[in-house]
C-alpha cells in the first residue's frame, strides 16, 4: 500500500504546497481545478468571505495530508 501527496503551486500566492488531490480547496481556471494553500484560505479568503458575508471555506482535515493510493 502506498500514499499520495500532490504537489503544486497554489493558485493566488504561487508557493508550492503539498496537498491532497481529493479534498484541497480549489478554485476553476479556464475549467481546470487549482489548488489553494492553507495560509491563503486562513488569511485572505476566509477574511474576505467573512466581510463579504459568506460562510468561511471549510477546510477538510485531510486537505493537506498524504491519502491512501
Amino acid at each position: 500500500m502506498g500514499f499520495i501527496l500532490a504537489m503544486g503551486h497554489c493558485v493566488m500566492c504561487q508557493e508550492v504546497f503539498g496537498f491532497n488531490p481529493v479534498s484541497v480547496p480549489s478554485v476553476r481556471v479556464d475549467g481546470e481545478r487549482r489548488p489553494i494553500c492553507e495560509a491563503c484560505i486562513r488569511m485572505k479568503v476566509n477574511p474576505y468571505r467573512k466581510e463579504q458575508g459568506l460562510e468561511p471555506v471549510e477546510i477538510q482535515p485531510d486537505a493537506y495530508e498524504a491519502v491512501d493510493e
